[in-house]
C-alpha cells in the first residue's frame, strides 16, 4: 500500500501513517506555536516537489515572505530557489480573499492550482476562519468548503491549527474534527523537568495507524521522528507521570 500512498517525507511520520496519506486526505496539524506545525508543513511540499514532482502551494494568512524564507534558510532550504524553479508556490492573503477565490473558478487562486498542477496544499492556518464568524453552523460551513473544494482538485492538504484550548474550542464547535480525514498532534511536554516534543496521529479515517506517543526534534532537514516516550503515561493531559509497574 506504501506505493499508493502520498508520503510526507518525514520518515518516522510515515510509519506512524503506515506508508503515508491517503491521496486527496485533508490533514489537521494541531500544536502551540513553536511546535513546528510550519516546519512540517513545508517539509511535507518540499519533499513532494523535489522527489515526486509534485508541485506545492503554501497559504499563509499570517507570516511575511521575510520572515518564512529566513526560518526555512535556517532549516537548510532556499524557498526563493523552489519558486523560481515552479515548483513551490507562496500566496500570502486573508482569510476572506482565500474563501472569496474558491467559488470563482478564475480566480487567481483557482488559476494557480490548474495551471501549475498542484497536489500538496498548506495552509497556516485554518485557526483564522474561527475569527470570521461566532456561529458554529457557519464555521461548519466554512470548513467544509475549505475541505470540499481541495477535495474536488484531489489536492492532498495540511491545515494547521493552533492548540490553545479557546481555538480548539470554537474549531471542535464547528466539527472541523469530523471534516479532515487526518489529525496529527504537536506537543511540548515536560518529563524530568526538560521540556520535549510529542507528536501522536489522533484519527487516520480509512487506515490504519500508529496509537503510540514519540518523540521528534527540528534541525537541518525539518522534523525528526524519534523513540515512543517510554514509562510515562498523561502526556496528552499536560500531567505525565511514570506508569505504574
Amino acid at each position: 500500500m506504501a506505493d499508493k500512498r502520498v508520503t510526507s517525507g518525514i520518515k518516522g511520520l510515515d510509519e506512524m501513517l503506515n506508508g503515508g496519506f491517503l491521496p486527496g486526505s485533508m490533514v489537521l496539524v494541531r500544536g502551540a506555536p513553536g511546535t513546528g506545525k510550519t516546519s512540517l508543513a513545508l517539509q511535507f511540499l518540499i519533499y513532494g516537489a523535489v522527489k515526486h514532482n509534485e508541485p506545492g502551494l503554501l497559504i499563509s494568512f499570517e507570516e511575511f515572505p521575510s520572515s518564512l524564507y529566513r526560518d526555512a534558510e535556517s532549516l537548510g532550504w532556499d524557498l526563493k530557489e523552489l519558486e523560481a524553479s515552479g515548483r513551490l508556490h507562496l500566496m500570502f492573503t486573508s482569510p476572506e480573499v482565500f474563501l472569496a477565490s474558491l467559488e470563482f473558478p478564475d480566480s487567481r487562486l483557482n488559476r494557480l492550482i490548474l495551471e501549475a498542477n498542484i497536489r500538496r496544499l498548506a495552509l497556516d492556518s485554518v485557526t483564522h476562519f474561527n475569527r470570521l464568524t461566532d456561529d458554529a453552523q457557519e464555521l461548519r460551513c466554512i470548513y467544509t468548503s475549505v475541505a470540499n473544494s481541495l477535495r474536488r482538485e484531489r489536492i492532498t492538504a495540511i491545515l494547521l491549527g493552533e492548540e490553545g484550548r479557546a481555538e480548539y474550542r470554537r474549531a471542535f464547535q464547528g466539527g472541523l474534527s469530523f471534516i479532515v480525514d487526518v489529525i496529527i498532534l504537536l506537543r511540548y511536554v515536560e518529563i524530568e523537568s526538560a521540556m520535549q516534543r510529542a507528536i501522536v496521529v489522533l484519527k487516520m479515517r480509512g487506515s490504519n495507524h500508529a496509537k503510540e506517543i514519540r518523540h521528534y526534534e527540528i534541525g537541518q532537514g525539518g522534523l525528526t521522528i524519534l523513540e515512543t516516550f517510554k514509562g510515562c503515561e498523561g502526556l496528552l493531559s499536560g500531567i505525565p507521570h511514570r506508569a505504574r509497574p
